[in-house]
């Protein structure tokens, strides 16, 4: 036994005082238990406590007494033994018995440590931030941080009064990671990370990087997430899902803000929660014939207002809807219902906010230190660097994390024109050259090369799709060939050139003709989505039924003649939520969809309408086997501007089925229109967007039209067809 003035031998008096002043960037060398050649002392800090027993894990015997060393509330005493122990803590009003964090030994092994290094830990989900676990038989949490540059790093929480100076962390140098197990708590737990950067201020309080749960905003503590992996059921989807996702698969998106998809007035216009949503949402995507669901962003994010696009929490389902595993049975749900899920996914930038990733460690860890590469003008936020492995670890991490830890299906990136152009939206000295001199941010194309490949490899059939807004060669070409590797690209040209046209007066658009053929001189470069996003119809653009031109029978007939030209047109298919029900006005974030408008015949025959072409795009192979190959479309009526009519064949093979779509832009019906089709005999309506049924005025040609044997259009058998004004037709060879 060692004598009580000895048990801060070897602590010199600035140790302790940094220790009790919470400085100390080793608190493992002064707490915990310490052997000498003359037994075993102990040390713990706990301010406020009036005494400290230490007992034997085993069968709480006790082993010694702590005395007082520091009026701070330094505890030091010798002790019996050398096995695991126990602290008997008295309080003012209670006695505690907890296991000692500080009697713990190293947590992550080497080769996380080395991985998290290289930016190659796919599983940082699984390995930083708060683990719910037993260590040596005592259950507890085990956090782990990332910041290589900090002097000292706490974590503090409901458990500890969120005082960074009773659980200080320790440094694995070789990562840059700090660690500590702290036992006796469990899910549920909120915390945070205080730390000292290396000037030696202290932070705000950081929340957790890899967080797998989140506070609800206005809140910005981490939570620790249950440790328990959610009971799938979709393993039958999971198994089918490469030919579900193909790019020969009907692939129709709705795309939902769920926060304002629908809102419960009688209780303070709140929002649904995933359970809600698991009960109202997903039978209403499967009425309508959509294949998959896309969520904006998710990911835990403090402003609402960015609609998740400002995401912070990139391992986190927010808050806001319930807890994590109420979004992975709103997915498993989907999956139950032959539904696909798809969220957006954000790696270009982040924001400012100083409880999140800005200058983490006190330094520039995860932006880049110059502005110029570093902020973001447009957004104010701060720019992911890419040049670093952790960063680009993390990001993978996460990405990896959606896919295979909630079972999403596809990841729609976000802003990748940003990432991929040093100059994206900056004047001349504004930005940094790469190496080359050039623009390219080779740093995000060796990003989206690797994230791509990894994917590929460890979740097939999983899709990645790209905002990608203009013409970076090889989006969706494969990374072998040089490509970035994405499955999809958002077809922004499409959209804003069919937009144009259908937002102007029909008698003008005999001079802009070419904005609805222009598409195909490109459809077959990448593989494509055609969007009508949540971006068309804020920011007062207006809604999609308010672009279109003339009273309101001719903006609805414009609009389902336009819907119909997006169904039947190559590329798979993305609506933003409301435009289905044709909402008059833009969409607000704060407020539920104008779902009384279906009470009106026109508003229910649009989504009538809509629910109809998904139906009838899933059940034609034409309309989207062959969405990635030229022979599967055929111009039969392009040159007609004068009377702004268009005709086009869809077909799977030469000898397989035929679709004839034509569209007449212009509200004169047109009798005797003579087109030429590749198939002799009788051709049936399918779909004619002036039907009744959808609040058209029912011209058409009564259901079936057969050929005659009159050439036209370089066939040799044609159809002398009735054209209704403002519509459009599909036409089933039998």
């Amino acid at each position: 036994m060692i004598a009580g003035r000895d048990t801060l031998a070897g602590v010199g008096a600035d140790a302790v005082q940094a220790l009790v002043e919470g400085r100390h960037g080793d608190p493992f060398a002064i707490l915990g238990s310490h052997g000498s050649g003359e037994g075993r002392v102990v040390r713990a800090f706990l301010p406020g406590a009036r005494g400290v027993d230490v007992v034997a894990r085993e069968d709480g015997s006790r082993l010694g007494t702590l005395d007082l060393v520091h009026p701070a509330g330094l505890f030091a005493g010798p002790v019996q033994g050398g096995g695991p122990y126990r602290l008997r803590i008295q309080w003012p009003d209670a006695v505690q018995d907890t296991d000692d964090p500080y009697g713990f030994g190293l947590l992550l092994g080497d080769l996380d440590l080395h991985l998290i290094g290289q930016g190659t830990h796919y599983e940082l989900g699984r390995c930083l931030g708060a683990q719910a676990m037993a260590v040596e038989g005592v259950s507890g949490v085990r956090f782990a941080v990332w910041a290589p540059s900090a002097r000292r790093v706490s974590v503090v929480g409901d458990f500890d009064a969120w005082d960074g100076r009773r659980h200080p962390m320790r440094l694995r140098q070789q990562a840059g990671v700090w660690e500590l197990f702290v036992p006796g708590i469990g899910p549920g737990a909120h915390y945070k990370f205080e730390i000292i950067g290396p000037d030696g201020t202290v932070l705000p309080q950081k929340a957790d990087p890899v967080a797998r749960a989140a506070e609800a905003a206005p809140g910005t503590a981490s939570i620790v997430a249950r440790a328990e992996p959610y009971g799938w059921t979709d393993g039958d989807w999971m198994t089918d899902r490469p030919r579900r996702q193909g790019l020969d698969a009907p692939i129709s998106v709705y795309e939902v803000h769920p926060g304002s998809w629908l809102r419960v007035a009688e209780e303070g216009n709140r929002s649904l929660t995933w359970r809600e949503m698991a009960e109202r949402l997903v039978p209403y995507v499967q009425d309508l014939g959509f294949t998959h669901v896309e969520f904006l962003p998710i990911m835990e994010h403090p402003f609402g207002g960015s609609w998740g696009y400002q995401p912070l929490g990139m391992f986190a389902p927010t808050g806001r809807y319930g807890p994590p595993e109420d979004f992975a049975y709103f997915v498993d749900r989907c999956h139950a219902c032959g539904i696909g899920v798809i969220v957006d996914w954000v790696p270009a930038h982040f924001p400012t906010d100083v409880w999140g990733l800005a200058r983490f460690d006190g330094t520039a860890l995860y932006e880049h230190q110059d502005p110029r590469e570093g902020f973001h003008q447009d957004w104010n936020t701060l720019i992911y660097n890419l040049g670093r492995n952790e960063v680009k670890g993390f990001l993978i991490a996460s990405a990896l994390e959606w896919l295979e830890r909630y079972h999403v299906d596809a990841l729609r990136v976000d802003a990748v024109a940003s990432m991929l152009y040093r100059d994206y939206s900056r004047k001349a000295g504004e930005w940094v050259p790469n190496r080359y001199g050039g623009r390219e941010n080779l740093e995000s194309v060796e990003f989206f090369k690797h994230l791509n490949s990894v994917v590929a490899q460890r979740d097939p059939g999983a899709l990645m799709i790209a905002e990608e807004s203009t013409a970076w060669p090889g989006v969706t070409q494969a990374v072998e060939q040089g490509g970035l590797g994405f499955h999809l690209k958002w077809n922004m040209g499409w959209m804003h050139d069919t937009l144009h046209y259908m937002e102007k007066e029909p008698v003008y658009r005999r001079y802009d003709h070419h904005l609805l053929t222009f598409g195909m001189v490109y459809a077959y470069s990448e593989h494509f989505m055609l969007p009508l996003s949540h971006d068309e119809v804020v920011h007062g653009k207006g809604s999609l039924i308010r672009k279109m031109p003339g009273d309101d029978w001719q903006k609805f007939a414009n609009l389902r003649a336009y819907y119909a030209w997006m169904w039947t047109f190559p590329g798979k298919k993305l609506l933003f939520m409301g435009c289905e029900i044709a909402q008059w006005t833009e969409w607000n974030n704060d407020t539920s969809l104008d779902w009384g408008l279906l009470d009106q015949p026109l508003h229910r025959g649009m989504q009538t309408l809509v629910a109809d072409l998904n139906r009838l795009y899933a059940a034609e192979p034409a309309l989207h086997a062959t969405d990635s190959r030229p022979e599967g479309f055929h111009w039969a009526v392009a040159d007609d501007a004068q009377n702004s009519i268009y005709a086009f064949v869809r077909q799977t093979t030469d000898e397989g089925d035929h679709l004839l779509v034509v569209s007449n832009m212009t509200p004169v019906p047109r009798s005797d229109y003579r087109i030429g089709v590749p198939k002799a005999g009788q051709w049936r309506e399918v779909l004619n967007t002036d039907s009744g049924l959808y609040g058209g005025g029912n011209i058409g040609n009564g259901g079936t039209v057969a050929t005659d044997d009159i050439p036209a259009h370089g066939h040799a058998t044609s159809l002398n067809l009735t054209l209704p004004p403002l519509a459009t037709m599909v036409l089933k060879a039998s």
